[in-house]
């Protein structure tokens, strides 16, 4: 009931665990190797732990297959991340904790699965039967990389029917997915279609699973998907940078009827501008990037709902969340434009001034009065302050080092390697023909684009990305001016 308490602390070392990989982005191996020791050392998932399955997997699964792929790089583009004697401890703690999290696809007549497991005794018998679509939708990524890691399809599997699962209850309307399912009945419980909590790394791991894994079929889902959310949330003029009227802005509306349904925005949705730079509309990420920022500078912070009709929070606390940094980052390395390196420290700035405590950084309870409550997320050491950093550090190798890497939704780092494109089981997905649904890297293209990472013309590149006159009804449009 408290909205700001995310029971995601399952006795098993969280932020120890999520923030490995940032140690090796940091370059830091002496640190790194004692961090993978100390967990291979003390973490055991044979707890009478109840956890959610979407963070454990994000936040823990995640985060053991990216620290272990690295440890494992015959390149170790990052320095010597190596540990001596490793035996794949890491991979077998991530295979462990994955069996442990199966049980929630079982039972399920939807195969979409319970929102949470108990890690020794599998689903409550209390548990709920409703789930979000984020939860359920995005666990493609680390099962799919698991499974291929292994040979063993069994996760992706699991992972891949929910999806489709999912996508299969969208509406024959407008064709957008609610927040909330019944996973028993497939019933929409909460038929709220937004780009904010309960649905965002749904859409983001469609694209994800695509570039990780080349089928297909992901990419099909997320440029349906991606037309849909263009048709009925965007609201605002056509062009982000030039014409007459307001500024473009994603809402939350009905599922069915595609009709507004509130006046809020989440400070989740800061990670779209991020996203839509994956598929190149780096104009429309501009301009929606820009809108988070107006309200970053009014608060010092981004509140976890903003009014934008009232021009205030909603709901004021602020956990230290990495969206717009992650956007920052990513519209940075899309552009070069020197815009974003100051949009980073600013943020830098208030984290220093607001959030810094005692023993690390602390969640503002309320992003106008500064209080602060007795918690750091595990996601401030694995995504805000990793893309804070590569944000500032050109020279890392994660840019520099010739390998490609994609971020996982909680911000760990993977290869987009060769062999997680090769299923080894065609033969046991059923129904179709894996083989055939392998895209062309040349396929990667957003069904309503306006722009091209490469098309950015150098004269663009240090001017500001919006015209003044547009920043500045951005800015009155949050009570800036």
């Amino acid at each position: 009931s408290n909205l700001n308490i995310n029971d995601v602390l399952g006795n098993y070392s969280l932020t120890l665990i999520d923030a490995l990989d940032t140690l090796a982005v940091m370059g830091n191996s002496s640190e790194f190797q004692k961090a993978v020791k100390l967990v291979i050392d003390t973490v055991s998932f044979d707890k009478d732990s109840t956890v959610q399955v979407f963070e454990a997997t994000i936040r823990v699964l995640g985060s053991l297959l990216s620290a272990h792929i690295i440890i494992t790089d015959t390149k170790q583009p990052f320095g010597d991340m190596s540990i001596k004697d490793y035996d794949n401890e890491l991979l077998h703690l991530a295979h462990d904790l994955a069996v442990r999290l199966l049980p929630a696809f079982e039972n399920t007549k939807t195969g979409i699965p319970y929102p949470r497991v108990n890690l020794k005794k599998g689903v409550p018998p209390d548990s709920h039967n409703e789930t979000c679509t984020a939860g359920a939708g995005s666990l493609l990524v680390e099962f799919g990389i698991l499974s291929r890691l292994l040979g063993d399809s069994t996760f992706e599997w699991v992972a891949r029917r929910a999806v489709k699962a999912l996508w299969s209850l969208r509406s024959n309307n407008t064709g957008l997915l609610g927040n909330v399912v019944n996973i028993q009945t497939g019933h929409w419980v909460g038929k709220q279609s937004g780009l904010g909590a309960g649905s965002d790394s749904f859409y983001e791991y469609l694209l994800k699973s695509y570039i990780l894994f080349g089928e297909k079929e992901d990419l099909e889902m997320f440029n349906a998907a991606y037309q849909n959310i263009q048709n009925h949330l965007r609201r605002g003029r056509e062009a982000c940078n030039e014409g007459e009227g307001d500024p473009p802005l994603y809402v939350n509306v009905n599922m069915y009827t595609g009709q507004l349904m509130n006046t809020w925005i989440d400070s989740l949705q800061a990670f779209f501008p991020g996203l839509q730079v994956l598929i190149g509309d780096v104009e429309d990420a501009i301009c929606l990037h820009a809108f988070y920022y107006a309200i970053w500078k009014r608060y010092g912070a981004l509140p976890e709902r903003y009014n934008w009709q009232l021009q205030a929070p909603d709901v004021p606390f602020y956990p230290l969340r990495p969206e717009l940094v992650e956007s920052t980052y990513l519209l940075y390395q899309a552009t070069k434009n020197p815009f974003y390196l100051h949009v980073g420290m600013d943020i830098l700035q208030s984290l220093e001034k607001y959030t810094k405590a005692k023993c690390g950084y602390a969640t503002l309870h309320h992003v106008v009065e500064k209080t602060k409550e007795d918690r750091m997320e595990s996601f401030f050491l694995s995504e805000t302050c990793k893309y804070l950093y590569l944000l500032f550090d050109e020279e890392n190798p994660v840019h520099k080092s010739g390998n490609k890497f994609m971020f996982t939704t909680e911000g760990h780092i993977v290869s987009v390697d060769e062999r997680f494109r090769s299923s080894l089981w065609e033969d046991i997905l059923p129904g179709e023909e894996q083989s055939a649904h392998k895209a062309k890297p040349t396929e990667l293209k957003a069904a309503n684009f306006s722009s091209n990472c490469n098309r950015v013309p150098d004269e663009r590149r240090y001017l500001l990305p919006l015209k003044s006159n547009y920043m500045r009804q951005i800015d009155r449009m949050v009570g800036l001016i």
